[in-house]
């Protein structure tokens, strides 16, 4: 692992952070000081910053709750300028990988983590998503047997971003709906979903000419939103790490017969 990416892994400091501290001479290498940036850490390596010795996390996962604000995007970078989240999060986690995508004018819930394999699996889940969702209809019967019984469309594009390559879309039953509130030009619900699709809600609703005006992500697998205000963050309690430690460990024992399966079968055939 690079230097820079070594110290931001496994203290507080952020990548740009840690390069400053090497270009100011301020951390060593086996008590030699040492500013080759790209420099890659060995094992048995004894690397100090500020006179402290960097303490390696192992296999330790970090994952933290961040309410993303409206009008900030999900991407390191934008090639239009615009806010991205790594503009607003602290620096120590500017190295951290979101697990999935809110878009531009979503809010809420947000899960990052500093573990590729973590993200990996979270995003490939079928855990539940809930979210409130303000749509500028009245709720119809065909959304509701829509939301009941799943939806299969052959043109999705309706409700998708303007430079999405994916044009059909089949959508699962919902987990649950509640109608929250309703008037004459609107529509409150909070829905449960256990997909994560590009702009799954928007897609839907738009193929009943119903636009989502707002939409908030309030939980993910059983981690809740609450009160965490808008732009801040909080690490996983306890609980909620201990919930994800027994999710990957169920995931990685479902993996082992589902490739234990696919190999009787290539031996039967």
């Amino acid at each position: 692992m690079r230097l820079n990416k070594y110290i931001a892994h496994n203290t507080k400091y952020s990548r740009r952070e840690a390069d400053k501290l090497i270009e100011a001479g301020e951390v060593t290498l086996n008590k030699r000081p040492i500013k080759e940036f790209g420099y890659e850490v060995q094992p048995g390596d004894r690397i100090f910053v500020k006179g402290r010795m960097v303490k390696e996390k192992g296999n330790e996962v970090t994952v933290i709750v961040y309410n993303k604000p409206k009008g900030v995007l999900v991407t390191k970078k934008d090639d239009r300028g615009r806010t991205t989240i790594y503009h607003k999060l602290p620096g120590k986690f500017r190295h951290f990988i979101p697990v999935g995508r809110l878009d531009y004018a979503s809010e809420g819930l947000l899960l990052l983590t500093d573990n590729v394999e973590v993200a990996t699996a979270l995003m490939e889940s079928s855990l539940d998503r809930t979210y409130n969702i303000k749509i500028d209809k009245p709720l119809t019967q065909e959304m509701v047997d829509a939301m009941r019984e799943g939806l299969v469309l052959d043109d999705a594009t309706a409700g998708a971003h303007e430079k999405s390559k994916i044009r059909s879309m089949a959508f699962a039953p919902f987990v649950g709906f509640e109608l929250r509130s309703e008037g004459k030009n609107y529509t409150k619900l909070r829905v449960t979903i256990n997909e994560g699709k590009n702009r799954e809600l928007r897609r839907f609703f738009a193929h009943f000419d119903a636009k989502v005006l707002d939409l908030k992500r309030v939980a993910f697998g059983g981690i809740e939103l609450n009160n965490l205000p808008t732009n801040k963050t909080r690490f996983f309690t306890k609980r909620e790490y201990d919930d994800l430690h027994a999710f990957l460990k169920a995931r990685k024992k479902e993996q082992k017969k589902a490739k234990k399966r696919a190999t009787e079968d290539e031996r039967e055939q």
